[in-house]
């Protein structure tokens, strides 16, 4: 394992993502979430298909050893980001990035679950802190219902962005699962196959003939979220995902100056506070796993032979 080389790639990832999903956002207006998937998912191809050449691998890079793994991963990455798209269609950037920090959270215990990593009481005390926090910021969305159609149909949106990020937990736990036998690139390359694929069956419920800035908008959109998927996918074969997952809390920096300058989007004091909190909750797990790492070496190395 080489936990700094993991980190990196998911600090990566994430400036790919947030970037991403400011695109998306911008193009929401125009086009339904299902059709943000499909160019999402279809322009990552390119740049997946790119990397593979670039690495030798476009004859052998797609090859799978199970199938029924890949197309698990794609229905609840495909579920996951759908719902991150519509609720960035319903909620202010920094909150519904916010909301969305539920999944390295939930990812630390679904780690502990399915993959039997150690989880000791302080990280899972440091996931109750987070979601916590992520209670504070979802609170006014709830506490707020009334007659107002908008009141409605931000509560609605929070609730999508927080099953989004089960979705999103789920997915990034079965990828750090999949890449003991998987290769990296038919991982990435099979997602966008079977995110496009099943976006076209959203066609039913109405696709729109969008303007050319917002497509080429979109058309960026996936481009780099195909960059930042290999970032992601790469990620977790050189760190457990308790390690990497914590990192996803960079983007609140990015989602906070975008929403501000490009969406005049003013967060809330209690919207900072419950962000905050889930950040904090995300040092602690930092600053706890480099301690349990050092007593690791420490143990290495006093079982060396001099």
């Amino acid at each position: 394992m080489q936990p700094l080389k993991g980190i990196l790639l998911k600090l990566v990832a994430v400036l790919c993502f947030i970037t991403m999903s400011s695109l998306i956002k911008a193009g929401s207006a125009e086009v339904p979430p299902g059709q943000s998937v499909f160019f999402r998912s279809f322009f990552a191809l390119p740049v997946i298909l790119g990397w593979l050449a670039l690495r030798g691998d476009l004859t052998t890079g797609w090859r799978v050893k199970s199938p029924q793994a890949h197309v698990w991963r794609g229905l609840i990455g495909t579920m996951g980001m759908g719902c991150g798209f519509a609720g960035l269609a319903l909620l202010p950037l920094p909150e519904v990035t916010a909301l969305g920090y539920a999944a390295p959270l939930l990812t630390v215990v679904f780690a502990a679950m399915f993959l039997s990593e150690k989880v000791g009481i302080y990280r899972l005390g440091a996931v109750f802190l987070g979601l916590v926090g992520v209670l504070i910021v979802l609170a006014p969305r709830l506490s707020t219902l009334g007659d107002d159609t908008m009141q409605v149909t931000e509560a609605v949106g929070a609730i999508i962005v927080l099953f989004g990020a089960v979705c999103a937990a789920l997915a990034q736990v079965h990828i750090r699962n999949m890449v003991r036998s998987e290769q990296t690139s038919a991982i990435v390359f099979w997602f966008s196959v079977t995110s496009t694929l099943l976006s076209l069956l959203t066609l039913p419920f109405g696709w729109a003939v969008p303007s050319i800035p917002t497509v080429l908008m979109l058309i960026t959109a996936g481009l780099i979220g195909g960059m930042g998927q290999i970032f992601l996918t790469s990620s977790y074969r050189f760190a457990d995902a308790s390690v990497v997952a914590p990192f996803d809390y960079a983007s609140m920096l990015f989602a906070l100056g975008i929403g501000y300058f490009i969406f005049d989007e003013v967060p809330t004091p209690q919207m900072l506070l419950g962000a905050a909190i889930i950040i904090s909750a995300g040092v602690i797990i930092i600053l706890r796993e480099r301690h349990l790492g050092l007593k690791r070496e420490a143990a290495r190395s006093a079982k060396t032979p001099t």
